[in-house]
């Protein structure tokens, strides 16, 4: 979707001008539209190309939140065996039903944070969603109601641009390599049913982007446990060191925020004091396919003619001459 299709979009949707004489684009007049269908295949195009897209001050329930999540998997071909996720750590009690996963300051103040160590790094929180699933996330929706008045930002990567900072032989390399997902870190919820989710998944390592590293992948199938540590190590890397394939969001209230699980990572910023401040919200996750590699995919940078990154263009240039 351009520019100006967006803009048609929006005006044609009649959409409110709010105080700041900015307009926003509203999900639920997304999901109401006459030629809704069509919107939400061109945004899913967007957040897909973009890897995440935010709007702003959104007015929407949770069920208008997982309907916005299911209906952006469904206009791109999601199977019909695909809905939406039932996270292992929401409660049962939760008051907004299981496919809800609550992002809550207070609730991991009491249990801990799922994703928590003892390392002092943040880097390490860099994830995918929900990767040990045997079928992983495409889109996923958070919306935060309460937000602290500095902090709690979020940053999310490229991993298109992860898979084209690696060398040609090292691509070659990762095809159809297999990695081992699993998400035994979620016992700490200690949730009855949760061996279900305990499952290790084999996925494809390379689509059209690097889909392995941090967060649940523990190892590369077909190599020795030294060698899957050094490749991941250096995938995690790319991932954490690289800031120009980073994008910092700070937060308002009732903002929103939708990303493609199978493209990107992303980690939470817990700057901020919790015993002062309350960051809380939901996320609705729909559920893709399974991972598979396709040999005729290609790379972003190269399908759409854009030159290879700066710190790689020198690699290539003496690559070239030795074959000149």
């Amino acid at each position: 979707m351009t520019v100006s299709q967006l803009t048609d979009a929006t005006a044609a949707l009649s959409l409110k001008k709010q105080a700041t004489k900015k307009l926003y684009i509203q999900i639920r007049d997304l999901l109401k539209a006459p030629n809704s269908d069509e919107l939400l295949l061109d945004l899913a195009v967007l957040i897909s190309e973009r890897n995440v897209v935010f709007l702003r001050n959104q007015d929407i329930t949770f069920e208008e939140q997982k309907e916005f999540a299911d209906r952006l998997g469904r206009v791109t071909g999601k199977p019909a065996t695909s809905g939406l996720h039932v996270h292992p750590s929401t409660a049962q009690s939760s008051e907004l039903g299981d496919e809800a996963l609550t992002i809550s300051s207070e609730y991991n103040k009491k249990v801990g944070s799922v994703y928590a160590s003892a390392s002092e790094f943040q880097s390490q929180a860099w994830h995918s969603d929900i990767t040990f699933e045997p079928i992983p996330s495409d889109y996923a929706i958070l919306r935060l109601r309460e937000v602290p008045p500095e902090g709690g930002d979020t940053l999310w990567a490229s991993a298109y641009e992860i898979y084209d900072r690696l060398s040609p032989a090292f691509q070659k390399f990762l095809e159809g390599l297999t990695a081992t997902h699993t998400g035994l870190n979620f016992k700490a919820s200690k949730k009855p049913d949760l061996p279900r989710f305990f499952q290790a998944q084999e996925v494809h390592l390379k689509t059209l982007s690097v889909f392995a590293g941090a967060g649940f992948t523990t190892r590369i199938n077909e190599l020795s446990k030294d060698e899957s540590d050094l490749v991941l190590k250096h995938i995690i890397n790319l991932t954490v060191q690289n800031h120009d394939l980073h994008v910092r969001y700070r937060w308002g209230k009732h903002d929103v925020a939708v990303w493609d699980n199978r493209v990107s990572f992303h980690s939470a910023t817990t700057d901020f004091d919790g015993d002062l401040y309350l960051r809380h919200g939901e996320r609705a996750t729909s559920l893709g396919e399974r991972p598979y590699f396709d040999p005729n995919s290609s790379s972003r940078r190269e399908a759409l003619g854009i030159a290879p990154p700066p710190a790689r263009r020198a690699h290539l240039a003496s690559l070239a001459d030795k074959s000149a």
